[in-house]
């Protein structure tokens, strides 16, 4: 068995993209099962509000197929980056340029760092289904273990919340949740992916409330 079954009803398709993502073997928060799970989220969205179903899977096989390190200087670029890649690659491979061009759009704008407005459903879709996999208990576990690998902290012992400093989430894990983790359910940009993501917040805020009351 591959990881391509993983991505049924388009499993073959998956099959020919994942060999072209440029895996970063350190890196367990942007690994097979990271697309897996960013392809079930769209899938359930796409399953309300339609979309392209082969555009769609391209995108998120390929979204993060150049890795670039979350505190790298070329961080904002790096959805553009993976955008340019999946065109040459899908190019190579003989698709329209209609659609490639619609599925380096949407993973140039799936982003949070790019700032870019997804323009079409399917990147609307994609940016919806990536960032779902940022709130709720996933996104709380994907953030302490990036905090792990890049040598930060859980928390301030002597001031948690933050309140007489300035927020750093360069050095402390929690510090995300309010610079970045909890500011993603308001950005949705499709109907099914906002009702999603509501349920998910919740689950940070409790989660992120019991961490507090622990330490």
């Amino acid at each position: 068995m591959t990881a391509a079954v993983l991505f049924a009803p388009y499993q073959i398709l998956a099959q020919s993209l994942i060999p072209h993502v440029i895996a970063n073997p350190g890196d367990g928060s942007h690994d097979t099962s990271h697309l897996h799970r960013v392809w079930k989220n769209a899938a359930a969205i796409r399953a309300e509000e339609g979309g392209d179903g082969e555009v769609l899977m391209a995108s998120t096989v390929l979204h993060d197929c150049v890795p670039v390190e979350k505190n790298s200087p070329l961080r904002a670029q790096a959805s553009r980056l993976s955008a340019e890649r999946a065109s040459r690659i899908l190019t190579s491979m003989g698709w329209d340029e209609s659609k490639v061009q619609a599925v380096a759009h949407a993973i140039e704008a799936h982003s949070f760092s790019a700032g870019i407005a997804p323009a079409t459903l399917e990147a609307k879709i994609l940016q919806d289904a990536d960032r779902l996999d940022a709130i709720g208990i996933l996104g709380a576990a994907r953030c302490f273990y990036v905090a792990g690998r890049m040598g930060g902290a859980l928390y301030d012992p002597l001031d948690p919340k933050a309140l007489t400093r300035p927020y750093d989430d360069t050095r402390y894990a929690i510090d995300h949740f309010q610079t970045k983790l909890l500011k993603l359910s308001s950005g949705f940009q499709t109907s099914a992916g906002a009702r999603f993501a509501h349920r998910r917040q919740e689950r940070l805020r409790r989660f992120l409330d019991e961490f507090l009351d622990e330490i």
